[in-house]
């Protein structure tokens, strides 16, 4: 999680650092807790003499406001709205129109040191740092992620590269100090450019916890595993009486995520509207109660013996969707018109029943284990028959449709069907020949969804497929889609949401935790059908890793 940058020039060559502050001294378990929230960045001449040309023009509240800068001993203070920044830079700079400017020229074996620090206004202003401790702070981050990598980072499997480096793109996406995931850090880069498919993803989805978690068991650690449910259970359990619950969340735990478009900003590629906040934070969405039953299942051993109010709030979550399955909803996607029945949907209702009925001791439920298990048959019955068609061989996107959706790939994934069933195998055959692209990559589904734009191709449902067909037993197919989608990790092994099916560019918010996740899972699936060709079956992601 450390830039580093070569910039090669007629008279010399300069190597550029740029990294985040991490806490004081934390090597270990807890790599960022306490970090003061500065990037730092460390320009070295290592050949020649190379010139700079520094620029400084911070514009707070999404360039609304223009600040007062000031010098200060050692480097700029600016002040505008809500903001305070200190740039800690030891060159003399020339303050014009709201920004700093300077030049200064390197040679070989000389560095110059900067940082920048934010606080709001109400805080006590960052202090100025020396470019020593600039050095100092920059090397600490660099020992703090080998170290934490070193310690949490067990998996030896296939793709063992890309599968920690996406560990620590997850632990890099993690606010410290609540342990939320974010999505993406990143708003508005679009999923078709020049249309309105732009959205924000700097929150943290109750969708995603499920597969984090299996995600985190293999290529980080359960500690972090264990405290990103926690904080997903307190937060989704703080809701307001009566409403469903909330399918995402602020970092912090905020519910409001009202969403407002930046009409002064033009967008990536003039990709209007700039959003920021997410309409679909109210949405009714029936999938949540599966993937937070199935997240508390996947840490079973963890979290021991739960409290009350714990226990009480994940009861009421398998009695929501026992009472609400039958009900439309807006499904996995989030689509913005008239809710549908949505196969995902109905297969997280009956993933949620199935997890509570597994953890029933756990939360005191043994009573209603007839009950659950009644719906969860019923819930069964009508994906297999309303799921189904006959004429397009695969599970569709929502119940008597014949739209296909990647997200029946889940179908094995969560434990309804096995791989091998002949309804899988046919669904997987289906999407991969009719949801695909020329390059194979899959399309999250075809049908019109009543917004402008022809988006790009979903990458976790590359990673879906390829996962799925591990689990149908076809590994050599499977190794062939997983890397297939691996192709488009950049230069630096960061993936985007999308891939654009003209140009084979990344699209959409980035970098994307849910691909990173996909890639994490099918490459663990992948090894585990290849072990268990071979016999030499690891049974449980957790036993994939290092316990430090």
């Amino acid at each position: 999680m450390i830039l580093e940058t070569t910039f090669r020039t007629a008279t010399g060559t300069l190597l550029l650092l740029d990294g985040m502050a991490v806490g004081p001294d934390e090597y270990g378990h807890e790599l960022g807790q306490g970090s003061p929230g500065v990037l730092l960045r460390r320009a070295s001449c290592i050949s020649g003499t190379v010139d700079l040309r520094l620029e400084f023009a911070p514009r707070p509240e999404y360039g609304l406001v223009h600040p007062l800068l000031a010098r200060v001993d050692g480097g700029v203070l600016a002040k505008g709205g809500a903001d305070v920044l200190t740039l800690s830079c030891a060159a003399p700079l020339e303050l014009t129109h709201s920004a700093a400017r300077g030049t200064m020229t390197l040679a070989s074996g000389e560095a110059a040191s900067f940082a920048l620090a934010h606080q709001t206004s109400s805080e006590p202003i960052p202090p100025v740092w020396s470019p020593e401790t600039v050095n100092e702070r920059l090397d600490a981050a660099i020992r703090g992620w080998r170290t934490w990598s070193d310690i949490h980072q067990g998996y030896e499997g296939p793709w063992r590269e890309l599968v920690h480096h996406s560990g620590r793109v997850l632990q890099a996406l993690t606010f410290q100090p609540t342990g939320a995931i974010v999505a993406a850090p990143t708003t508005s880069l679009p999923e078709a450019v020049g249309a309105g498919r732009n959205w924000d993803y700097r929150f943290t989805w109750v969708r995603d916890a499920s597969l984090t978690l299996e995600a985190l068991w293999v290529a980080a650690c359960p500690d972090e595993a264990h405290r990103f449910f926690s904080w997903m259970a307190g937060a989704a359990a703080a809701r307001v009486h009566g409403m469903d619950l909330q399918i995402m969340f602020g970092v912090g735990g905020e519910h409001d995520l009202t969403e407002r478009e930046l009409r002064h900003m033009a967008g990536w590629r003039e990709s209007r509207p700039v959003r920021i906040g997410n309409g679909a934070w109210n949405q009714r969405q029936l999938d949540v109660y599966g993937e937070l039953l199935s997240a508390a299942r996947r840490l079973r051993e963890q979290l021991g013996s739960l409290d009350e109010p714990t226990r009480d709030f994940l009861v009421e979550v398998a009695e929501t969707a026992a009472e609400r399955w039958q009900e439309a909803d807006q499904g996995i996607w989030e689509v913005r018109g008239d809710p549908r029945h949505f196969l995902y949907s109905k297969l997280m209702c009956w993933v949620a029943l199935d997890c509570a009925i597994d953890l029933a001791p756990q939360l005191g439920g043994m009573d209603r284990i007839e009950r659950w298990d009644d719906t969860r048959r019923q819930i069964r019955q009508a994906i297999l028959t309303r799921g189904w068609s006959q004429s397009k061989g695969a599970f569709t996107q929502s119940f008597d449709s014949e739209e296909l959706d990647a997200s029946a790939l889940m179908v094995p994934i969560v434990g309804f069907l096995p791989g091998t069933d002949p309804r899988v195998r046919s669904t997987i055959d289906s999407i991969d020949a009719r949801l695909t692209d020329a390059r194979g990559l899959v399309y999250r589904y075809r049908s019109p969804d009543g917004l402008e734009g022809e988006e790009g191709t979903f990458l976790i449902c590359t990673f879906w497929l390829a996962h799925a067909l591990a689990l149908a037993g076809e590994i050599d197919r499977a190794k062939r889609k997983f890397e297939q989608a691996i192709s488009y990790a950049n230069d630096v092994g960061l993936l985007s949401e999308e891939v654009a099916p003209g140009t084979g560019e990344l699209l959409g918010n980035y970098p994307q935790a849910f691909s990173h996740i996909g890639l994490i899972n099918a490459a663990w699936a992948i090894s585990q059908a290849d072990h268990s060709v071979s016999g030499d079956l690891d049974g449980t992601p957790a036993q994939a890793l290092s316990q430090g």
